[in-house]
């Protein structure tokens, strides 16, 4: 292990080691597994047993008499139609060593998910035989896919180590691997036993390197020593103050491209606390090598408490109304990936769709990206990896969201959006917006009028404190992120600590805010209003006029604004349904917050093309490798 935050010799040394200076005649794309890192995940997202017994484990399955084995799942799958959009590959080839008696066929789809045959062997009798199967890629432009199929008729037939390999086009850069962790030990230390238990997927990187900004450091646990022995020299560890997870993952991209430009490193980020698949490094630095241009390739989220949904497989953001994670036309969205249409076919992404931008828990940024077009913001946290990919896309270099490169992170869908960090959301979305489109105040500013007005009925007035303080920090410049916006991480907490409804309450508390059970039995939402705005008046004038039902449990999909602020006092489950929390009608409170946003809102609409002239003129200076060596304290 190296723990030495400025150690400039490490990386160059590496860079010279013959491991990661190959130039191989085949590229290993992917690996074929039967079965998941873990018994978490549902292995019928690795292959599926169509008919038959089987016993699948990670690189192999049996198959007993009169049974089929298809790969056609979201990790089995090769998808093809990605290869050949970006990357000059005419063809795969699929190698597996066999024992018994059976046939494989490697099959291929298209993008009206109609099947056929690529190539086919059958094996009688063998014992441990290679099998090497080629397809072309080179009907795949709009979609589809190739997968194994494997079948048995009265014999038993045993395939392993079944691998996927390309020509590779040159030599990989080496690639080192970023976690940036504050406070989840277990979390991060379960990541990294998991990159140390694959030794072949560990192989394809060079470095793993953890910085640590938390006050309850890995390395206080008994259990880092062993996991650190476990990655050995590939582990480099570093500590430094909480500056977000922006500068957490800048300081990797920050280590892996100092020095010469020969000697830099390509950076996979991730995040510290996801279920991990190994094999994503396998399948990012494989298609990194082989795009034809300069690419960000990004891993896909599956949902970690809901582990066979995808969250999304492409999207894009809608910057000046403050929106990200919208889906590309045609993309998978919250996808039950287990799912079969009323066909019998499987939920793929069969049609290629085209990201605008990958989120962070797991992205390969190349070294020679950040050369050209910076580092990223230091905004701490939020819209960092928005901001980047934008960027980068400006510049001409694309991003892809890779299918069958995912890992699992906890469901956004259940995160309540009442948190302190929602002032980063809005701040640093201003930001963006001022830097990446002509900030068309007027669009800007509705959203966020409409939003305040939605807080303040429905007694958000944390919420609405919350957007308010993120829009005035905004007018104040591009200064705010002088200190890596650490002074304003702790503000918002301090602002926010004023409003009970903010704090969330364990379900053995609910006598403490109710008189009798009947206080807290449950009032469904009737529906959404057809004319919003004249249901917001409405509730404007039941409030003024102190109506409304005097209190409620309101379940958390059912706490949209226009029903919460039917009552005085509503009960509402916290979107993690670990607890609830109490929103209560005050007057003042809301008097207070709509005078002071619209204060904010109108010095926004008047100020803010001149305040985005600001932030664009500072940009350079503040994505630049002095402005990250100041904050990070280090001479450069």
């Amino acid at each position: 292990m190296l723990r030495t935050p400025d150690d400039t010799d490490t990386l160059a040394d590496r860079a010279a080691d013959p491991r990661h200076q190959r130039g191989p005649a085949r590229l290993l794309a992917q690996r074929g597994l039967f079965f998941g890192p873990s018994a978490l995940v549902p292995e019928d997202l690795y292959s599926t047993v169509e008919r038959g017994a089987a016993r699948r484990t990670r690189h192999s399955v049996e198959l007993g008499p009169a049974t089929l084995v298809a790969t056609n799942t979201y990790f089995g799958r090769f998808h093809a139609t990605y290869w050949q959009r970006w990357t000059d590959i005419t063809e795969v080839e699929v190698s597996a060593r066999v024992t018994g008696t059976g046939r494989l066929r490697l099959r291929a789809s298209d993008t009206n998910r109609i099947s056929r045959i690529v190539a086919a062997q059958d094996v009688e009798d063998v014992t441990d035989l290679e099998v090497r199967l080629v397809g072309p890629v080179d009907r795949f432009v709009d979609g589809g896919g190739m997968w194994l199929e494997i079948a048995t008729e009265t014999g038993t037939l045993t395939v392993t180590g079944v691998r996927w390999s390309v020509a590779a086009p040159r030599t990989p850069t080496p690639t080192t691997v970023g976690i940036c962790t504050f406070n989840r030990v277990d979390d991060c230390l379960n990541t990294m036993q998991a990159l140390a238990d694959d030794p072949e997927a560990l192989s394809t990187v060079h470095t793993v390197q953890v910085v640590d900004q938390g006050t309850d450091p890995l390395e206080s646990r008994v259990r880092f020593a062993s996991v650190a022995a476990a990655l050995g020299e590939q582990l480099r560890y570093v500590r430094q103050p909480n500056l977000g997870g922006a500068a957490g993952f800048t300081r990797s991209i920050f280590d892996s491209t100092r020095g010469p430009a020969e000697q830099h490193h390509d950076i996979l980020l991730m995040d510290d606390d996801v279920l991990l698949e190994p094999e994503i490094l396998v399948r990012l630095t494989a298609f990194a090598t082989c795009t034809t241009h300069p690419t960000i390739v990004g891993g896909q989220m599956l949902n970690l408490l809901h582990p066979e949904q995808l969250h999304i497989a492409a999207e894009y953001a809608d910057i000046e109304l403050l929106l990200v994670g919208l889906p590309v036309p045609g993309t998978l969205r919250e996808a039950n990936l287990l799912a079969k249409d009323a066909e019998g076919l499987p939920t793929v992404q069969e049609r290629r769709v085209d990201t605008e931008y990958n989120g962070w828990w797991s992205c390969l940024i190349p070294a020679s990206i950040v050369r050209d077009i910076g580092y990223p913001l230091p905004l701490f946290f939020q819209w960092d990896d928005v901001e980047f990919g934008y960027r980068a896309r400006a510049h001409g270099y694309p991003t892809v969201a890779l299918p069958g490169a995912g890992v699992w992170h906890a469901d956004f869908g259940w995160k309540d959006w009442d948190e302190w960090h929602r002032y980063f959301n809005f701040r640093n979305g201003l930001i963006t917006a001022a830097l990446h489109t002509p900030f068309t105040v007027k669009r800007t500013v509705g959203r966020l009028g409409m939003l305040l007005g939605q807080y303040l009925v429905a007694m958000h007035y944390g919420l609405a404190a919350t957007l308010i303080q993120s829009v005035e920090d905004f007018l104040d410049g591009p200064e705010i992120l002088d200190d890596g916006s650490a002074a304003a991480a702790a503000e918002i907490r301090r602002i926010r600590a004023e409003y009970p409804e903010t704090k969330m309450h364990p379900m053995s508390e609910l006598g403490e805010f109710t008189n009798d059970f009947r206080d807290a039995e449950v009032v469904r939402d009737r529906g959404t209003p057809g004319r919003q705005r004249l249901t917001w008046a409405k509730r404007v004038v039941w409030q003024l006029t102190d109506r409304g039902r005097t209190t409620g449990f309101v379940p958390a999909g059912d706490a949209h604004w226009w029903h919460v602020s039917l009552f005085k006092r509503a009960i509402v489950t916290d979107m993690s349904e670990q607890g609830f929390r109490v929103r209560e009608r005050d007057h003042a409170k809301a008097r207070d917050l709509a005078a002071r946003g619209a204060r904010a809102l109108r010095r926004l609409h008047s100020e803010g093309p001149a305040v985005a002239q600001r932030y664009r003129e500072a940009s350079g200076k503040l994505m630049s490798r002095a402005n990250w060596a100041r904050l990070y304290g280090l001479d450069d």
